[in-house]
């Protein structure tokens, strides 16, 4: 009698290679604007190349980052999370209200990030049993949890007196911000998921044709479940990290990121049609989206000028992602 060998439904060679090719040149096309743009600073303001500017770069680009890939998760799967700013503030507020209660920074932390899988969890349980488009589940939550997070605090900050918790964001190793490697343990473990697992390439599959992939074997319902809870799980770890570096808990800190997260995902090369996207991408659309409001701000241009900068390059990048979808 013969054996039979169940194989993977999605063999390694699905994820395909033309594809790979289009997120490397994305990723080094980023990488090169990002460092003639870091030039043109550098030689049009003083300040640019200096530690303390540097430092707080990579600061400000860290919350972004991790938003930002994990809204890519969700939007590789053709979906979107337009929560990811209020997930930020409202874990803010819970851990705010923990550390107030003595909790245990670990243990403050660990309840902060099960709060924000709960979150995930609801989200992809009204797309997937309620029927309820992504939009308008995530837009839902957007409002809710931004309300729910105002009524604990009354509308207003949460001081954080714990100075163990705050003085992290202070921190450096090596010369580099704690914060920004925060970016890097979600960045690396992200990349395996992402491009070196089958779980991975189950969610390009079922960005790409969620029928195919079902009936090729993958449990779409399961990977639906672990984007979005990825998705809200990043925002909250965001949310602890903004919260020690500004000291307070309050429930309207990161209003409008959600947006930046997008933006990111999407310069990155990520595409709102799904099926398309990498870590590398996000991760180097939140430094450029840093460094175009680092240097505006040194340059003293206007802020609104950021806004309309931001909108410009969202339309062109998703405009030559339509010409490339056509030609295929």
């Amino acid at each position: 009698m013969s054996e039979t060998v169940i194989k993977d439904p999605i063999e390694p060679g699905a994820a395909s290679k033309p594809g790979a090719r289009l997120n490397l040149l994305l990723s080094l096309t980023l990488l090169g604007l990002l460092l003639l743009l870091w030039a043109a600073l550098a030689v049009s303001t003083d300040t640019f190349l200096t530690v303390n500017n540097l430092t707080n770069l990579m600061r400000q680009a860290t919350i972004w980052a991790v938003i930002a890939i994990g809204q890519t998760f969700v939007i590789i799967t053709a979906g979107i999370d337009l929560s990811v700013g209020t997930v930020l503030g409202f874990s803010g507020v819970v851990i705010s209200l923990l550390l107030q209660a003595k909790f245990s920074i670990w243990l403050a932390v660990l309840v902060t990030l099960l709060v924000g899988v709960a979150i995930g969890m609801f989200h992809a349980f009204g797309v997937i049993k309620l029927g309820l488009p992504p939009f308008i589940m995530t837009l839902a939550t957007l409002t809710a949890l931004r309300g729910i997070g105002l009524l604990m605090t009354n509308g207003s900050s949460i001081s954080i007196t714990n100075d163990a918790f705050t003085s992290f964001s202070r921190g450096g190793l090596l010369g580099i911000p704690n914060l920004f490697w925060m970016v890097i343990l979600v960045a690396i473990p992200s990349f395996v998921f992402l491009h070196l697992s089958r779980w991975g390439r189950y969610l390009f599959a079922i960005g790409s044709n969620p029928e195919a992939a079902r009936l090729s074997g993958v449990n779409v319902q399961a990977m639906l479940y672990v984007a979005y809870t990825l998705s809200a799980t990043f925002a909250a770890f965001a949310g602890i990290l903004t919260t020690s570096r500004i000291g307070i808990g309050n429930a309207t800190t990161g209003q409008g990121w959600e947006l930046q997260s997008i933006a990111s995902s999407v310069i990155g090369g990520t595409s709102l049609f799904g099926a398309v996207g990498s870590i590398p991408g996000p991760l180097l659309g939140s430094i450029l989206l840093t460094t175009i409001n680092n240097g505006a701000n040194l340059l003293n241009v206007n802020p609104f000028w950021q806004l309309i900068i931001t909108g410009g390059l969202i339309i062109v990048i998703v405009y030559f992602d339509q010409l490339r979808r056509r030609k295929r």
